[in-house]
C-alpha cells in the first residue's frame, strides 16, 4: 500500500486563540480544536498581614482538576512554617490528610545541604495542615512560591489526591526545593482549600485557583 502524501498547500486552517492543530478521519485529515489542558484563571488572592488565604467558592464538578499557584508568600514573623487544608463539606478546615515530604536544602555557606526524605514531615491521618514551606524567613528578600495541584475534589466516590512544590528562601540563609505528595482521606466532596502560616499572619504574597480545563 502506498503512502499518500499530504498537500500542504490545499490545508486552509484558520488562527484562533486557545486552538490547536488536530488529526482527523476526513479527506483533508487537519482540523483546529481546543487545546487540553489549559489554565482558566478563578480568582486571585493577596495577603497583607492575613490570619489565613481562602477560596470557598468556585470548587465544584466544573473541572476534574485545580491548581493553586503561590507567588512570594512572606511570613509576618520568621521562621515560620506555610501550609494547606482542605474543606470537606463542613465549616472547618480539618479533612483527614496523609502526605509523604521531600526536600532538597542548601545554604549559603555552603556547610548545609540535604537531598531527602523527611518522615518527620510526613502526616498519616490528620487534620493539620499539610506543610508546604519550612522555616519561611521573615527577611525582606525571602519567600516561598509553587502549587498545589488537587484531583477531582467534586467526586463523591474517591479519595482527593493532592500534589505540591514550593522552592524559596528559608530560615538560615538557605534555599530549598520541596515536594510533596498525599490525599484527603473522605470521600465527600473537597469544596474549600485554605493557606496559613503555622503561627502569626501571612504579611504578603499572592494566591491564584485555576481550573485545569
Amino acid at each position: 500500500m502506498a503512502l499518500s502524501k499530504v498537500n500542504y498547500n490545499s490545508l486552509n486552517v484558520t488562527a484562533a486563540a486557545s486552538k490547536a492543530l488536530k488529526w482527523n478521519s476526513t479527506p483533508n485529515g487537519f482540523e483546529t480544536g481546543d487545546v487540553g489542558g489549559s489554565l482558566v484563571l478563578l480568582a486571585t488572592e493577596t495577603a497583607s498581614s492575613s490570619a489565613t488565604i481562602t477560596f470557598d467558592s468556585n470548587i465544584d464538578s466544573t473541572y476534574k482538576e485545580y491548581i493553586f499557584k503561590f507567588f512570594n508568600i512572606h511570613p509576618q514573623t520568621d521562621n515560620k512554617d506555610f501550609g494547606v487544608n482542605f474543606r470537606d463539606g463542613s465549616t472547618a478546615y480539618d479533612a483527614t490528610k496523609t502526605t509523604t515530604y521531600f526536600h532538597s536544602v542548601h545554604d549559603e555557606a555552603d556547610t548545609s545541604t540535604s537531598l531527602a526524605y523527611i518522615t518527620g514531615h510526613d502526616e498519616a491521618q490528620t487534620t493539620d495542615p499539610a506543610l508546604l514551606s519550612e522555616g519561611i524567613s521573615s527577611d525582606a528578600d525571602h519567600g516561598s512560591s509553587g502549587y498545589v495541584h488537587l484531583f477531582d475534589p467534586s467526586s463523591t466516590t474517591f479519595v482527593k489526591h493532592f500534589i505540591c512544590r514550593s522552592n524559596g528562601t528559608r530560615h538560615g540563609n538557605q534555599t530549598s526545593d520541596v515536594f510533596v505528595a498525599g490525599y484527603c482521606n473522605v470521600t465527600a466532596a473537597i469544596d474549600g482549600v485554605q493557606f496559613k502560616m503555622s503561627s502569626g499572619n501571612i504579611d504578603d504574597g499572592v494566591i491564584k485557583m485555576y481550573g485545569v480545563s
